[in-house]
């Protein structure tokens, strides 16, 4: 693409530079090539980028009062940066063909397969699922019976996707994630000590634009739903339990567990390792830094408080207040 095309797509305006100048993909100021854009968003950051090898550069805007130091490089500015650099980068990634479906891949009976479907070697899909437009299912990944997927999902290799599952369009399943396994439900008999499952028998929806990594799980409903909202991005090795409602645009990072029916609300981010409670609830917006827990049946939001406070601790509370918590208890040791 030439970066008038970008700047057309995405925004921002050409400070330096002709419109016509071609760029086919992204990389570091340090490595980048003349048909590659390379992003800053400080000063220190854009010298160097203006000081590379880059056709293009997207800075700040603001962040530089003078782009002479390297007249030959072309500069667009935007507001934000770094998320023009990564749209661009969306927009300049290779298509991948169609490869259509490989004879060693196994298609149950009452399939419905969109145009442009690929489902390559090993691939395997259950009777009566229904595959949308333009998805990519990789090798040695189940996709269960009656699994409804929508257009442009890329399932990668060696993922399983259960029978009762709904995705959405350009859902991005990494490898060796489960989605739609049986939550963690038991009911103890109180004469012998012994456990029956509750029944698993509800269902998965995965709506658009969710990314979920790799050896991550998350259940189905009991006996309702599981549902994660739109536009959410889940880390690698990541666990949500069984009837669960996550709402749109959360994060949850790497080692984060989120116990049966409980909330987490729209823009909310749980950072490494945060464990939730069952029937708990994250507020919308909040952010609980690494290691923070939310008891069972708390609700944890940003009421009272500044936007962007971070949460922190057992149970969750302002960072500030653990600080001065740390700081009193470390005098008291000091003075025993």
């Amino acid at each position: 693409m030439t970066l008038g095309e970008l700047v057309e797509r995405l925004g921002g305006r050409l400070a330096q530079g002709a419109p016509e100048t071609v760029v086919r993909g992204v990389n570091a100021a340090q490595t980048a090539g003349a048909a590659e854009l390379v992003f800053a968003e400080d000063g220190g950051s854009a010298t160097e980028a203006l000081g590379s090898a880059a056709g293009a550069v997207v800075l700040k805007a603001g962040c530089l009062a003078s782009y002479a130091a390297n007249p030959k490089i072309a500069v667009v500015e935007a507001g934000q940066a770094r998320l023009w650099f990564a749209q661009a980068a969306r927009l300049l990634r290779p298509t991948l063909a169609a490869g259509g479906v490989h004879p060693a891949a196994v298609v149950g009976d009452g399939v419905e397969l969109g145009e442009g479907v690929t489902l390559a070697a090993c691939a395997v899909v259950g009777d009566g699922a229904a595959i949308g437009a333009g998805t990519r299912i990789e090798a040695g990944a189940v996709v269960g019976a009656g699994v409804r997927m929508a257009a442009e999902c890329r399932i990668y290799p060696r993922a399983v996707i259960y029978p009762g599952t709904t995705l959405g369009n350009r859902v991005v399943i990494h490898a060796g994630a489960v989605l739609g396994a049986d939550g963690f439900g038991y009911v103890c008999d109180a004469a012998t000590g012994s456990y029956t499952q509750f029944p698993q028998q509800g269902t998965l929806v995965v709506e658009d634009d969710v990314e979920i990594g790799a050896n991550s799980t998350v259940d189905r409903g009991a006996l309702e739903e599981t549902r994660v909202g739109r536009g959410t991005k889940i880390d690698n090795l990541v666990h949500v339990g069984h009837n669960c409602e996550i709402g749109e645009d959360v994060i949850l990072v790497a080692l984060t567990g989120v116990s049966g029916s409980s909330t987490v609300g729209k823009g909310a981010i749980l950072a490494g390792q945060v464990g939730i409670g069952d029937h708990a609830h994250v507020g919308p917006g909040v952010i609980l830094g690494g290691q923070s827990g939310v008891f069972n049946g708390k609700t944890v939001t940003n009421e009272g408080l500044r936007p962007g406070t971070v949460l922190y601790g057992t149970p969750a509370r302002p960072l500030k207040q653990v600080l001065r918590e740390q700081a009193v208890l470390t005098r008291l040791a000091k003075k025993q």
